[in-house]
């Protein structure tokens, strides 16, 4: 059985490239890694309800959309060309991602007896999460003293 599933794998501010699949790393690692372990998972969490998927997010995700113009899903804003990445953008948008995706999960899974979350932990400058450009290693230093401690 398995009970709790918390997907939580994460890369922040990396530089753009594309994963062996042709997708923008960023997004495949911070979402569709777990979209597709979910996928992978899903009867095993149905026969092991009681169960429940939380998925670790970031309140970052309010500071972008996913939408084009006219309201519809861009899905070049979700594995953007090189010219049209920003690394912290891509970082928002897979958790938005993940959002969305918990709020699907629960919504067809609860029948079943599975739930699903999205939460945010908090503002962690302890991680190494920043560690890919000196210049957000030295914003998590400053911002430090006034976030959570591991």
């Amino acid at each position: 059985p398995l009970h709790v599933l918390i997907c939580n794998a994460a890369v922040f501010a990396l530089p753009w490239q594309l994963t062996e699949d042709g997708l923008e790393s960023t997004f495949q690692v911070n979402h569709l890694g777990h979209f597709y372990l979910v996928q992978l998972l899903e009867d095993v969490l149905r026969c092991s309800s009681p169960a429940r998927v939380v998925m670790i997010s970031s309140e970052s995700h309010r500071f972008t959309d996913i939408k084009d113009g006219s309201g519809k899903l861009d899905f070049s804003l979700l594995s953007p060309s090189k010219k049209d990445y920003w690394a912290m953008l891509a970082y928002n948008r897979s958790k938005l991602g993940n959002i969305l995706f918990s709020n699907e999960l629960n919504r067809r899974l609860s029948p079943h007896g599975v739930t699903s979350n999205a939460v945010h932990p908090g503002n962690l400058m302890y991680s190494s999460i920043h560690r890919s450009w000196w210049v957000y290693t030295l914003l998590f230093t400053l911002a430090r003293p006034f976030t959570k401690s591991m």
